[in-house]
C-alpha cells in the first residue's frame, strides 16, 4: 500500500494531472475547524493555509509544505455526517456527475467551480456511500501519498460488492480484481493495471446505523504510539491495532467522531 515520499503512490503520487478514477484528494467536514486542525496537526504533523471558500470556511493541510488533504466548517444549519471523503480524478465532472445519476446514483452538491483550483461534485452510489468527484485545474489534488501523515488508500465498506463495483466500472472505467478467500467478498478496483481502491462486502456485519461509506487510510511510522496519540488527543479507537498483509492496521476517530484508519508498513 505504501510508497516513499515524492513517488507516484497508490492514489495518484504527485502527478498534477490524475487518471479518470484515480483517487486524487481526501476532505473533512467538522463543526469545529480550529479543534480539528489542532487534532490532526499533532497526530499528523499537518500544517493549514486556507483553500477554495465556495462551500465556506476550508483549509489545505500540508505536510513540509505539500499539500495532502482538505478540511471545511460544516454550516450550522445543516445536520450533516462528520466524515473523510475521497475524490476520484475526472477529466470532465459534469460528464461523470450525469453518468452518475444515469447509473443510479445521486449528485448531491455541484458541479461547481473551487475557484482556479478545478471543478467539482459531491455524489453517493445507489447503496449511499458519499464519494467526491474532482476535475483538476490549478490544484490537481494530493502532492504526496503513501508516507507517514498522508493518504495512503481508500476502501468502500458496502453490504456486498457485486452490484457497486458494476456502478463504480461504469462511471469511471475500473476494471476489477476479486481476492481469492473463503468467505470474504473483496474486490480490488484497477486503473491501468495498477491498484486505486479496495471494496469490501459486509453483507448483514455493515453497522445499519453507519450504513455503505468509504474509508480512508493514513499511513504512519508506529501504528501502536499513534493509538496512543489519538486518545491522548481526545479521539478514540475503534478497532484495536492488528497485523495484516499490508501492514499493522487500526481503525479511529477523532474528537468530532470522523472514522479513518490507520496502517504502519510492514518492517
Amino acid at each position: 500500500m505504501t510508497e516513499s515520499r515524492g513517488s507516484a503512490g497508490p492514489n495518484g503520487g504527485t502527478n498534477t494531472r490524475r487518471t479518470p478514477g484515480t483517487p486524487c484528494w481526501v476532505s473533512l467536514m467538522v463543526h469545529s475547524l480550529t479543534a480539528t486542525e489542532e487534532f490532526y496537526g499533532a497526530l499528523f504533523g499537518w500544517e493549514f493555509r486556507p483553500g477554495p471558500q465556495q462551500l465556506g470556511p476550508y483549509v489545505r493541510a500540508l505536510l513540509d509544505g505539500r499539500e495532502v488533504a482538505g478540511i471545511g466548517r460544516l454550516p450550522a444549519d445543516r445536520p450533516l455526517s462528520v466524515a473523510w471523503t475521497p475524490y476520484l480524478a475526472s477529466n470532465d465532472v459534469n460528464r461523470t456527475a450525469e453518468t452518475v445519476r444515469l447509473c443510479g446514483g445521486t449528485v448531491a452538491v455541484g458541479p461547481l467551480d473551487a475557484a482556479d483550483a478545478g471543478r467539482m461534485a459531491i455524489a453517493s452510489d445507489p447503496s449511499g456511500a458519499v464519494f467526491g468527484i474532482w476535475q483538476g485545474g490549478a490544484h490537481g489534488g494530493a502532492a504526496v501519498t503513501g508516507v507517514p501523515g498522508t493518504l495512503v488508500w481508500n476502501e468502500l465498506v458496502t453490504f456486498d460488492t457485486a452490484s457497486v463495483v458494476k456502478f463504480y466500472a461504469t462511471v469511471f472505467g475500473y476494471t476489477q480484481e476479486p481476492v481469492v478467500s473463503a468467505g470474504l467478498d473483496h474486490v480490488t478496483l484497477h486503473i491501468d493495471g495498477r491498484p486505486v481502491a479496495g471494496v469490501h462486502g459486509m453483507g448483514n456485519g455493515l453497522p445499519r446505523e453507519r450504513g455503505p461509506h468509504w474509508r480512508t487510510y493514513f499511513a504512519v511510522a508506529d501504528t501502536d504510539a499513534t493509538l496512543h496519540q489519538v486518545v491522548g488527543l481526545g479521539g478514540q479507537v475503534l478497532k484495536p491495532a492488528h497485523d495484516s498483509a499490508h501492514g499493522r492496521v487500526a481503525t479511529v476517530a477523532d474528537p468530532e467522531g470522523a472514522r479513518f484508519s490507520v496502517i504502519q508498513s510492514p518492517r
